[in-house]
């Protein structure tokens, strides 16, 4: 994990919901530059507030980060503003799409450009080449978001994520209601940017068979702990992942944590 560039650090990091709610206990992951780097674990496992923690999004769910840090290049970033994330690079896509229902496809991908200091024909530029990753997106641009699909929609959301630069992209739950077809398709795109534009991606998945064939690296969260991290090839190998995760075994276990060879690695539920 250490070959490339760390563009992002978290460190045993604690978060807590309205003072109270303790939901991270101690999650610590590396993302370097230029990797694909996946959260996987159920729902509830704590892998939307782990990318709100780096988003910087926590404080408008009255959630904030008590311990640990979160590092970009090296730059404790707990205090910038989302804003301030978004000038850095960083760019969260939501779980869910939240594309603006009343602007075509067009005008929400444009949206995504607001903060672009480089003049109009390198937006446009950039406009050209997210329709080149997204022919769909094209041919749909004068369509208002709310009469596109389910799919049309999340390429639109990761589509306006592009049109800031990014330099890395926060994805939640990228294959939530979408036919296995479109999520295919939308992981071959992630890829494709990963592979051509170099843009790294740090994504939160519950589907953790396609979350693993197009990763470089997993963590697995289980109530708020990573309970598990790899190679994705060796995650995607390793017995207990299969059959807990991968629903290739039998058995009803309610935890990860029941699983006899895990109880080897008990320093980390420490």
């Amino acid at each position: 994990m250490n070959t490339a560039t760390t563009l992002l650090n978290v460190n045993g990091i604690e978060v807590i919901y309205n003072h109270v709610i303790l939901v991270l206990k101690g999650v610590s992951l590396n993302v370097p530059e230029g990797k694909v780097v996946a959260l996987l674990g159920g729902n509830g496992a704590g892998k939307t507030t782990t990318l709100r923690a780096v988003s910087n999004l926590l404080a408008g769910e009255r959630g904030e980060v008590t311990k640990g840090s979160v590092e970009l290049r090296g730059e404790r970033i707990e205090k910038l503003s989302p804003a301030q994330m978004v000038d850095r690079g960083v760019i969260q896509v939501m779980e869910g799409r939240h594309c603006f229902a009343h602007l075509t496809i067009e005008e929400n991908l444009m949206t995504g450009a607001y903060t672009r200091k480089d003049g109009k024909a390198a937006v446009a530029q950039t406009l050209e080449k997210v329709y080149n990753y997204f022919p769909r997106l094209k041919t749909r641009r004068t369509s208002q978001a709310a009469y596109t699909s389910g799919g049309e929609q999340q390429m639109c959301a990761i589509g306006r994520a592009l049109m800031a630069n990014p330099k890395m992209v926060l994805l939640d739950e990228p294959s939530m209601g979408l036919a296995p077809q479109i999520v295919e398709e939308v992981f071959e795109i992630v890829k494709d940017l990963n592979t051509k534009e170099r843009v790294t991606f740090l994504l939160a998945e519950q589907n953790t068979n396609i979350a693993l064939r197009y990763s470089d690296y997993g963590y697995i969260l289980e109530n708020g702990r990573v309970v598990m991290d790899g190679e994705a090839k060796a995650l995607r190998e390793n017995e207990d992942v299969k059959e807990f995760y991968l629903g290739m075994g039998g058995g009803d276990r309610k935890s990860f944590k029941d699983v006899k060879s895990y109880k080897r690695r008990k320093r980390w539920l420490a």
